[in-house]
This record gives structure tokens, C-alpha cells and sequence, in this order.
């Protein structure tokens, strides 16, 4: 779906988070950044691929990792959504879908027998200097950790 692969630039974005507090790709300098796009906040895969990612949040973070996770939810859904978990990292809000069609994870999909247009669960790992490391396609929603962290 998405055409960015490692070694692109990673786009630049802004978008506000689930508290309105507006996130870029710019806040990330200097620092490893896993962008994980999910199709919608609370469903079950989404929900057991956040929280294997919320669960490992300290190994992330001792290894030089921040994480992002973004959906096209409303800033009140994914607040709920982030209370309800626990999550220790930001979800962008991204109504307008901005940042995901920059990324490219916008696009048809099937889901029982139906095709729509929908969020292509794609994971991004960005290095320092805001270039892509890693494409993640075929996301492991419950192992999605040592996906990323394999390399």
C-alpha cells in the first residue's frame, strides 16, 4: 500500500493528540521514533497491538525509542481509549487524515467480502534523523514488539 520504504524521509507531520496538544515529526529529533497506524481505536486487534506495544514501553525507551500511535478517531475517542489502557505514549487524533495519507496507509481493503477505503495497519520505525528504518506491513498485532525490535 504505502510506497515509502527504508531509507525515504520520513513525512513531515503535525496533528494534534488525544489532549489537543499538536505532535510533529520535529518534537522527535534526535531520538527513534516506532509511528504505528491502527484502523480504528478500541477494537480488538487494535487494542491487543497497542497494549503489546504499551507493555514494552520501558525496553522501548531504554533502547532510544519514543512511540506514536495514529488513527483517523476523534481527540475524545482516542483519549478514552488511551485512559481505558494506560497508554504511556500519544495518539494522534488524525481526523482529516492528513498523516496517514502522507504516509501512505490510506487505501482499499476487504473485510468480509466488502471492500471500502480504510487504515492499512503499517508500523514506520524513523531513526534520529527523521529517516525510515523499518516498514512494517504485516503487523503481528500480539508479537508486534519483537517485530520491531528484531532488527
Amino acid at each position: 500500500m504505502t510506497q515509502l520504504k527504508a531509507g525515504d524521509p520520513a513525512p513531515n507531520f503535525s496533528a494534534k493528540d488525544e489532549q489537543g496538544n499538536t505532535i510533529s515529526l520535529g518534537d522527535y529529533k534526535g531520538k527513534k521514533l516506532v509511528v504505528f497506524f491502527y484502523p480504528k481505536a478500541s477494537t480488538p486487534g487494535c487494542t491487543v497491538e497497542a497494549c503489546n506495544l504499551n507493555d514494552n514501553f520501558e525496553r522501548f525507551q531504554s533502547l532510544g525509542y519514543e512511540i506514536l500511535g495514529v488513527s483517523a478517531d476523534s481527540a475524545k475517542r482516542q483519549s478514552n481509549f488511551k485512559t481505558k489502557y494506560g497508554f504511556q505514549y500519544p495518539l494522534l487524533a488524525d481526523e482529516d487524515k492528513a498523516v496517514i495519507e502522507a504516509f501512505g496507509v490510506w487505501g482499499p481493503k476487504k473485510f468480509m467480502g466488502k471492500e471500502y477505503d480504510g487504515i492499512h495497519r503499517t508500523t514506520f520505525v524513523i531513526d534520529e534523523k527523521g529517516v525510515i528504518e523499518n516498514v512494517i506491513t504485516k503487523v503481528k498485532t500480539k508479537d508486534h514488539t519483537a517485530q520491531i525490535l528484531a532488527d
